[in-house]
């Protein structure tokens, strides 16, 4: 399983990434160095919004997609 995912940082902006592990990949933003350069400044990041895919190339196709949409429109999946 794939999830494409949604984050608010700490100063209210949204993050949208990528991954087979959410909860490895949520710390990370949170705690390590592998996290996103765009999050590790902008810590706490807390998950709002998660859909799954069977396959990498989905969630990829989804997560580009999701990334040209203005806040706005992000902020409707999950308010």
């Amino acid at each position: 399983m794939y999830f494409v995912y949604i984050v608010e940082c700490c100063d209210a902006s949204l993050y949208t990434g990528c991954t087979n592990n959410i909860e490895k990949r949520i710390k990370e933003h949170n705690e390590g160095k592998r996290g996103a350069r765009y999050t590790s400044t902008r810590r706490p990041v807390v998950l709002k919004y998660t859909e799954t895919y069977k396959t990498i190339g989905e969630a990829l196709k989804r997560e580009a997609t999701i990334k040209t949409w203005p806040k706005k429109k992000k902020l409707l999946l999950f308010l």
